[in-house]
């Protein structure tokens, strides 16, 4: 067997506090006689694309993003059309593209799967050129995107409670959706709270806006989340987590290869889930099998961590004739608190 070369880039400053963990853990899983290892720390924003494009250009088997969803789309943007394979040790507050490839969320697990180099080609997305991986879009999930990147805090936490505070106030924007797919009818106008774009599942944490989305059919999943009320807002919550979003009467789905979205003026949008500002136009496409990744061959069964504690919180409010508006702030306090003691 050939000697591999890995490169591992930390981000020392972005995600949880794990990495001095998995560089100390690497010596346990990577042989000197089996594999040629070099951790690279990043120093400043850019810098994990910079490093992977020298390992493209060095020709190195693989290279590993240890740190948040933002660390993985840096180094993965720079690894596409190339035959260098991302690797993932989630160290973020979302892992999203780790979650929905089954990868562990431990390091020592997640440390074993890149060491048996299974690797896969798969898709990824184009947003106005920009790759993304996971999930691009705009909307309440770009708002919010762009909220939480300015917060003091972050964190899951921290994301429920800006979903929870600006979800009741947030206005929702008309947008018309040029779809290039024959059979469908070429421009539809939606008035939408969101319009995602997903290459895989879900968002991070386990929040799934696209639960049948895969990364090797050669297909965008476009949910569109229409406006609803603050009734129904602990039954989304609910759907989200436990992969029945798609059966809310107010989402509507369609996938495919290529979109346009207009809109009437310039603003956020998120690329799996990092704000940037973007022009009224959006063009949006699937780029099949161009990148390279390490997957986890033995998936374990779906398990949603969070389906207890949003059952509990949810029993109460099933049908909109029990909710009261007092009644949604009542149980999204008491998710709040929840959330806090986890």
């Amino acid at each position: 067997m050939s000697i591999k070369s890995i490169w591992f880039i930390v981000n020392p400053v972005s995600g949880t506090n794990q990495k001095k963990k998995v560089v100390k853990k690497i010596p346990e899983y990577f042989s000197k006689n089996s594999f040629d290892i070099a951790i690279k720390y990043t120093e400043y924003a850019g810098h994990a694309a910079e490093i992977a494009s020298e390992a493209v250009r060095l020709g190195v088997d693989i290279v590993v993003a240890v740190g948040g969803d933002g660390t993985v789309n840096e180094t993965a943007r720079a690894l596409v059309h190339s035959d260098v394979a991302l690797g993932i040790v989630p160290c973020g507050s979302g892992n999203g593209l780790a979650r929905h490839l089954f990868l562990p969320m431990n390091v020592d697990g997640a440390l074993q799967i890149i060491s048996e180099c299974n690797i896969h080609t798969l898709d990824y997305g184009l947003i106005n050129d920009k790759p993304f991986f996971c999930t691009a879009g705009v909307g309440f999930d770009a708002f919010l995107s762009d909220k939480f990147n300015k917060a003091g805090r972050r964190g899951f936490l921290t994301y429920v409670e800006n979903a929870l505070k600006e979800g009741v106030k947030y206005e929702p924007e008309t947008y018309e959706l040029e779809i290039n797919e024959p059979q469908m009818e070429n421009k539809q106008t939606y008035k939408a709270f969101l319009i995602t774009c997903a290459n895989a599942s879900q968002y991070g944490n386990d929040f799934y806006i696209a639960p049948h989305a895969s990364m090797s059919d050669g297909l965008l999943d476009v949910t569109i989340m229409e406006p609803f009320s603050l009734l129904e807002s602990a039954q989304i919550a609910y759907q989200l987590v436990n992969r029945t979003i798609l059966q809310n009467s107010r989402i509507k789905t369609f996938r495919c290869k290529e979109l346009t979205i207009r809109r009437a003026s310039e603003g956020a949008i998120h690329i799996d889930g990092d704000p940037m500002q973007e022009g009224k136009e959006l063009k949006v496409k699937l780029v099949a099998k161009d990148i390279k990744m390490v997957v986890n061959l033995n998936k374990q069964p779906w398990q949603p961590p969070l389906l207890k504690l949003f059952s509990d919180i949810y029993n109460g409010v099933s049908s909109p004739i029990m909710a009261t508006p007092k009644k949604i702030s009542r149980i999204n306090e008491d998710l709040l608190n929840k959330l806090r003691k986890r």
